[in-house]
C-alpha cells in the first residue's frame, strides 16, 4: 500500500463498521506497514484484541504483539514493558 492509498483508506473510516470485530481491526492494521486509519482507534483495537492496556512504545514490535495475540508469546508483565522503554526516559506516575 502506498502512503496515498493509506490516506485515502483512512479517510473512509473503513475501521468503523460495526461488521469488523476489534480483533479484525488489530489484524489487519497490525500487518500493514503504514498506517490507515486514525492511531487512537487502533490502540483501542490492540487493547480489545489483547485484553490488556497496551502503551504506545510496544508497537515499535509489531511481531510480538501478533505473537501474544496468537498465544505464542506470554503476556508480558509491567516491568517486562517498563523495561522496553528507550534508556534514560523517565516514568512518573501519580495516584490520588
Amino acid at each position: 500500500m502506498t502512503k496515498d492509498e493509506a490516506i485515502q483508506m483512512a479517510s473512509t473510516g473503513w475501521w468503523k463498521d460495526s461488521r469488523m470485530s476489534p480483533d479484525e481491526v488489530f489484524l489487519f492494521q497490525i500487518s500493514e506497514p503504514l498506517l490507515c486509519m486514525n492511531f487512537g482507534d487502533f490502540q483501542i483495537a490492540t487493547e480489545k484484541a489483547l485484553g490488556r492496556p497496551v502503551w504506545t512504545h510496544e508497537f515499535v514490535n509489531p511481531e510480538a504483539l501478533v505473537a501474544e495475540y496468537k498465544g505464542e508469546a506470554k503476556r508480558p508483565t509491567f516491568e517486562e514493558i517498563v523495561d522496553k522503554l528507550p534508556a534514560g526516559k523517565a516514568i512518573v506516575a501519580v495516584t490520588k
